[in-house]
């Protein structure tokens, strides 16, 4: 979680946006039964959930203050 709150907000889409489009192709192998490891599928949905926290409290860190 550390190395994730060290990067910048266009770090954290651009590898949002690498781990869904594997998360796809995961899922699309998974649907042939080509996918030997299919706890592959969840290890990458926890990656995005946890870099999805992570840039949404740095836009909540930036954007708080201007909302008061």
């Amino acid at each position: 979680m550390k190395e994730l709150s060290d990067k910048w907000p266009k770090e954290l889409v651009s590898m949002r946006k690498k781990m869904k489009s594997e998360l796809y192709a995961l899922k699309m192998k998974n649907s042939i039964r080509w996918l030997k490891t299919t706890n592959e599928i969840g290890d990458t949905r926890k990656k995005i959930a946890r870099v999805n926290t992570v840039l949404k409290s740095k836009i909540k860190e930036k954007y708080d203050d201007n909302m008061k």
